[in-house]
């Protein structure tokens, strides 16, 4: 098994428009082969000292996939490429971790 977070930088007040697109995929995401949990989150006020300052604009995935070749699967999944085309005029730019359990 595998974790993947990926941080999506969104465009200023574009948040809730990524969101909304992003939603509109989970279902086929969900279908796919290999993939246990998908879905966005977003930073909350914790008052905890050791948090980072909340991002406004970043809109951080949560994913968990049974293997790296499910994930790379995923990558080229064709309604990926849909979704991608439906946000690239929103999003900024995105960082990915690729983890497993230690």
């Amino acid at each position: 098994m595998i974790h993947v977070i990926a941080a999506i930088e969104v465009e200023a007040g574009k948040r809730d428009e990524f969101i909304g697109h992003f939603k509109d995929n989970i279902p086929n995401v969900l279908a796919e082969d290999g993939c246990l949990e998908y879905g966005p989150t977003v930073d909350l006020q914790a008052e905890i000292p050791v948090q980072v300052p909340l991002r406004d604009n970043i809109v951080t995935i949560v994913e968990k996939w049974e293997s790296l070749d499910h994930l790379k699967a995923h990558m080229v999944a064709p309604h990926m490429t849909t979704y991608r085309e439906k946000v690239k005029d929103i999003v900024k730019g995105a960082s990915l971790q690729v983890l497993e359990p230690a």
